[in-house]
């Protein structure tokens, strides 16, 4: 079945392109453009917008490299908590590290790294010497003294003024960061500071996809932006300066529309001069609206994004990430939008193999998980837990068998790894469980790939699973959340416990 596809990724590449060097023209070829969501991995976008390309962003940029100075912000708060990306796992650190590594691949240097909100926070400090010892530059800023009421403190020496100058050689600065709230804004509005103070006339922008402003308030993807920043509080509404201006209905969000007046008059303040901008979705440089192709295919992409998001705040706030509110938000929304958790075609099946691995192990005191995948013709697949694998790792091998067309009962590990793994961890490493993870099935498939040509067979059908939907009644261990996260699956739980042990390794 081929893949339904509502986003035209090569048409937004090429519109976006023309946009901003058409804003880079407007500002005498010096404008500070800060972006807003991921460069690289836009999993997010590619679910709601079906045949966005996760890194059609990387691909732009790397239209404009000899055009263009990249800056990275990261916000000296998020260090110190170790503050984390959902989609991939790791701390906001670790990921501004890794994003300094994927545009370096992309043939992209970074030009400098902001740590913002410095105040000589202990887990700030050693990520700077991290990166300083590997020849990177770092400049650390403070809080903008008198932000964000004071406009006549902000845009002054004891403000703005603070801040180190970064000296940058091209008419476009990119100014991106690991997530919200990492300090791009202040950056990008620093750096005008010092440049009036130079006699250059530079300018600001926003690239942004989301909220997308020449869509409905309510449609879909838009909502479904809403859910992805429910933990921050942010929500969509009818952008007032946009309308009073031009008597258009355009979309942004709160924090942008709120911030807008003060915004304008630190920019006239800078300046000296009446802002271009008369609202603040003209700030941004955004033609996500004019890929889409087909709109039901997206409404029902971002409709199924709801309720991942749900899911996901359910499990954050059992593991103590999230707040009850967050969850309650992202409620409100399904309601809203009239979704319920059924919708998600998995999660039925991934219950009814649970509660048949309950009937299997009437009498054992264990906890009995189960898992569904829907592959790309719509097939569902399921998996359950026993005493030798977890309920992913069975889904695994079972999805695969179906799509090499070998028999369930045929079975693509040999009994002597099993064993020998399973010793491992028990007479070696004094694990207190043995069942293999995905991680592990996945490795003891590969060796046994090497003598076995139906487990090779198997092995060469992995790549097949990569944007499947996945769901299990347990939240994955680490190990089976790393490789379902390798694997490229869409995996949602729901938020039991895989296990009655407080640490789970």
């Amino acid at each position: 079945m081929a893949e339904k596809i509502g986003f035209d990724s090569e048409r937004y590449l090429k519109e976006q392109t023309a946009a901003i060097r058409e804003r880079v023209r407007q500002f005498n070829n010096k404008l500070y453009l800060e972006f807003g969501g991921k460069i690289l991995f836009d999993y997010h976008a590619a679910r709601v917008l079906p045949g966005f390309d996760p890194n059609v962003k990387m691909r732009l940029f790397q239209q404009l490299k000899d055009q263009a100075d990249i800056l990275l912000c990261i916000f000296a708060g998020d260090i110190e908590r170790k503050k984390v990306r959902a989609d991939f796992g790791i701390t906001y650190d670790v990921d501004a590290l890794k994003l300094i590594d994927d545009l370096a691949d992309w043939g992209i240097e970074v030009c400098g790294v902001v740590i913002t909100r410095f105040e000589g926070q202990p887990s700030a400090k050693v990520f700077k010497n991290k990166l300083e010892r590997r020849n990177l530059k770092v400049y650390t800023h403070s809080f903008t003294k008198g932000y964000p009421t004071d406009v006549d403190v902000i845009v002054s020496d004891a403000g703005y003024g603070a801040n180190e100058y970064i000296e940058t050689k091209n008419p476009l600065v990119i100014v991106t960061g690991p997530g919200p709230g990492s300090g791009k804004m202040a950056t990008c509005l620093s750096q005008l500071y010092h440049d009036y103070r130079r006699g250059i006339q530079s300018g600001f922008a926003k690239f942004e996809t989301f909220p997308i402003w020449n869509l409905p308030l309510k449609h879909p993807v838009n909502v479904a932006y809403e859910a992805a920043t429910a933990d921050i509080r942010d929500f969509n509404m009818v952008d007032p300066f946009h309308l009073e201006a031009y008597g258009t209905v355009a979309v942004n969000y709160n924090r942008d529309v709120e911030i807008f007046p003060v915004l304008r008059r630190i920019l006239e303040k800078i300046t000296g001069m009446e802002s271009l901008y008369k609202s603040p979705t003209d700030m941004g440089v955004n033609r996500a609206g004019f890929g889409i192709i087909n709109d039901e295919i997206v409404r029902e992409a971002a409709l199924q994004e709801l309720i991942r998001r749900y899911f996901r705040y359910l499990c954050e706030y059992a593991m103590g990430f999230a707040d009850h509110e967050t969850v309650e938000r992202a409620e409100l929304l399904m309601k809203e939008m009239k979704v319920k958790l059924e919708d998600r075609k998995v999660v039925g099946p991934a219950r009814q193999a649970a509660q048949a691995a309950i009937e299997k192990g009437k009498g054992n005191k264990g906890i009995f998980c189960g898992a569904a995948i829907e592959l790309k013709d719509g097939t569902i697949i399921t998996g359950e837990n026993s005493a030798l694998m977890h309920a992913g790792s069975s889904l695994v091998l079972n999805a695969i068998k179906h799509l090499a067309e070998i028999p369930p009962k045929i079975p693509l590990l040999s009994p002597g790894i099993v064993d020998a793994i399973t010793n491992l961890k028990e007479t070696i490493l004094g694990a207190k469980t043995i069942s293999l993870d995905v991680e592990e099935v996945l490795i003891a498939l590969s060796i046994n790939a090497s003598s076995n040509p139906m487990a090779q067979m198997a092995l060469e059908r992995l790549k097949e699973l990569r944007g499947c939907e996945v769901h299990m009644t347990h939240m994955p261990t680490p190990g089976d959340e790393a490789g379902l996260r390798r694997l490229g699956l869409n995996l949602t739980s729901d938020s039991n416990f895989s296990s009655k042990s407080l640490f789970i390794t």
